[in-house]
């Protein structure tokens, strides 16, 4: 929302429908998703120009101005894909990225439900539940700080993000197949409400704040599998340029390699590797391999290919994966476009 002065009522409705729509019009330059800084002054002149018998004059207009005020969003974005658990595991944990949009900074409240209406069973959130990814990690470590509300809410800058754990045990009575879910909320501390709400005097400086599409609070959750088999999967990267060395220049080739294995009891039936080709990269054909057996890249009798009638993917069929059977190794190449 823009505070205006020297403009008439309907031209300020005008300019406050069009932030409260998400509009952008032709002020500038394209800005981030945080848009114009809260606080930002935008003042206009207009100049005519006539001609007065035979002379040319200029006569300036007074000056518009208006100052930007602060808008209030965020977004949570889970980052971690269906965690595979089992009864009665302790400190399982749900990565999640918590982005201020709005154009202005902003501290929000956290707040975890694993209470989920619709899934199988409900997580047991640890105490404390909520921790920062202080290591970047992506799981919960000792190191990982816990998050108090009140004390360490996460004061963002527009366009920053935290990286918040949600860690929960799994209750004994899960079974295998079953699906439990957990939330994280992001609430603003200034205030909530349908878009386009003021708060007056409480944005960035002493502008007003201005709820946003997100209503100044979000959700998102993920979700645990009970599985009687844990299989554990890493990727590697190695890097050789055209020099000799590694760096990650134009040219150079990277190495992917990804193992699997599985670590416990159980099946992992039916097991695919598929990895999309990063962009702003080219394959390296005829460099699939399987435990350092070549793996051709059409689509034939072998257990696998390079597959290219989507995102082009590598795509490794394992089979039935046991203890039994030992980490698999899947080698492919890229090259930096």
């Amino acid at each position: 929302m823009y505070k205006a002065t020297n403009l008439g009522a309907s031209a300020c409705a005008w300019l406050r429908q069009l932030v409260y729509l998400g509009l952008t019009c032709a002020l500038g330059p394209a800005a981030f998703a945080a848009g114009t800084p809260a606080g930002t002054v935008i003042e206009n002149t207009a100049t005519v120009s006539f001609d007065a018998g035979g002379t040319l004059l200029t006569l300036d207009s007074n000056t518009t101005t208006l100052t930007v005020d602060e808008r209030i969003d965020v977004t949570i974005t889970v980052q971690s894909p269906q965690v595979l658990v089992s009864a009665s595991d302790t400190n399982r944990a749900l990565l999640f990225t918590v982005t201020n949009i709005g154009n202005g900074s902003e501290t929000f409240q956290l707040s975890i439900d694993s209470a989920i209406v619709g899934d199988d069973f409900d997580p047991v959130p640890s105490i404390p539940a909520i921790y920062f990814d202080t290591d970047s990690s992506g799981d919960f470590n000792v190191g990982d700080i816990a998050y108090t509300p009140g004390t360490n809410d996460p004061l963002l800058a527009p366009d920053e993000t935290v990286d918040i754990l949600l860690v929960n045990d799994i209750p004994g009575t899960a079974v295998n197949g079953q699906i439990g879910r957990s939330e994280l909320t992001a609430t603003s501390l200034t205030g909530t409400g349908a878009p386009g709400t003021e708060f007056s005097g409480q944005g960035d400086g002493g502008v007003d704040a201005v709820i946003g599409t997100s209503g100044g609070a979000v959700a998102d959750m993920g979700e645990y599998l009970v599985s009687d088999v844990s299989v554990n999967v890493v990727k590697s990267q190695l890097i050789a340029d055209p020099f000799g060395g590694s760096e990650p220049v134009p040219g150079a080739t990277i190495t992917y390699t990804i193992t699997v294995e599985v670590t416990s009891a159980g099946t992992a039936a039916g097991s695919i590797v598929s990895d999309p080709i990063p962009d702003f990269t080219t394959f390296v054909p005829a460099s699939i391999t399987l435990n350092a057996a070549a793996i051709s890249d059409a689509t034939d009798a072998d257990a696998g290919e390079f597959d290219t009638s989507g995102v082009p993917t590598v795509v490794v069929r394992l089979g039935d994966l046991t203890q039994a059977g030992g980490v698999q190794t899947v080698v492919f190449q890229v090259l930096i476009d």
